[in-house]
């Protein structure tokens, strides 16, 4: 409790999480201010000075049109390269996944969150690893501030038992597909990385990097105060990052000290290199901060994510940077890591900076 003001955060936390309405909710019910929790500390919110938007820089585009093409291929391998090394994130055009399944998977998670909020309550709840979860901010108690977006969270892989049967049936066909569609677009991404680092097409694979898929249904609806808060605050991702969003601006990522906007191509789909896959490929592909500002637009921001990670862990296996890569000129930056090290960086606090990262890097 804030004693000097009587302000008891933890009771208005959980008084939000219990009404199980959302920010969609609070921004559907025409308030005029955000609920004290949602209030960023000004310096880690956009600014106008030096430290805030370019517009001068954007992020890598690839055409992956001719992916399979045996004369086109390694100019596709070094454009990979390169984006994941200087940028972390990238946008791919002529991806193979038809426009109207991206069409379809944006209007069914726009519609299961433009639900009344009775209906999509028989869904919210608060799990970590597994199962299907309609909530609003995965780390609402572990977190300083809350930030302006609820989300729809599917554990596609591993399960024990199917869960497509749990997914609500607004748009369960929609994420399935999606889910398809995408996983194939990310094996093909790691393919293209692994050929960068000079090692085989499959490696990544092999790792298990697609044994372990998370599914992700963000909206960002309108915020009455959207320069006091966040949509999401800078964090990195952990493995790799497929998103598709609609045409309402907001993500940024972070380019050396500049906060530059990914804006919204129709037709293109966003890919990002997580911390895992910097510490494995030893910083030769780099992980970065992004964040999604609140959003000031009438229209909800909508995003679909599928996270490709390392599956199938057993608690004593070590990850750390292909040795393949290591040398006398280019010994280790990181140490190795176990799967319980990595869930109790990730879990133990709210979204953040690179906090595995930065726990492995030797000095």
């Amino acid at each position: 409790m804030d004693r000097s003001s009587g302000y008891d955060r933890m009771k208005e936390v959980k008084e939000f999480d219990e009404s199980k309405i959302g920010v969609k909710g609070l921004s559907d019910s025409g308030i005029t201010s955000i609920p004290r929790f949602f209030v960023h500390p000004p310096e880690t919110l956009p600014s106008d000075n030096s430290n805030s938007t370019t517009n001068t820089a954007s992020i890598p585009l690839l055409d992956l049109a001719n992916l399979k093409s045996p004369s086109h291929r390694p100019k596709l391998i070094r454009q990979t390269k390169d984006a994941a090394s200087t940028w972390g994130f990238f946008q791919v055009i002529n991806h193979g996944i038809p426009q109207s399944i991206l069409d379809e998977t944006i209007r069914s998670i726009r519609a299961f969150h433009e639900q009344p909020h009775e209906i999509k309550a028989k869904h919210y709840r608060r799990q970590e690893h597994h199962g299907v979860m309609y909530t609003s901010n995965n780390d609402l108690y572990r977190s300083k501030e809350a930030s302006w977006h609820d989300s729809l969270q599917v554990f596609m892989a591993p399960e024990e038992k199917k869960v497509e049967e749990d997914i609500p049936e607004m748009c369960r066909k929609e994420i399935i597909a999606w889910d398809f569609h995408a996983t194939k677009l990310a094996e093909a991404l790691f393919e293209l990385l692994a050929e960068g680092l000079g090692l085989e097409a499959g490696k990544f694979k092999e790792l298990g990097f697609m044994k372990a898929r998370l599914f992700l249904g963000h909206c960002y609806p309108n915020c009455p105060q959207p320069d006091l808060t966040l949509g999401i605050k800078s964090h990195t991702d952990a493995g790799l990052t497929v998103l598709l969003q609609n045409q309402v601006g907001g993500l940024q990522v972070k380019h050396g000290s500049v906060w530059v906007d990914v804006k919204p191509l129709p037709g293109a789909l966003t890919i990002n290199i997580g911390d895992f896959i910097q510490i494995i490929s030893n910083g030769e592909y780099q992980s970065v901060e992004h964040r999604v500002l609140a959003n000031s637009s009438k229209e909800p921001r909508i995003s679909v994510l599928i996270f490709s990670n390392v599956g199938g862990w057993k608690d004593s296996d070590e990850f750390g940077p292909f040795p393949e890569l290591l040398s006398a000129e280019k010994p280790a930056i990181y140490r190795g890591f176990t799967v319980p090290e990595f869930i109790q960086s990730f879990y133990s606090k709210g979204l953040d900076g690179k906090g595995i990262v930065e726990r492995v890097t030797l000095h």
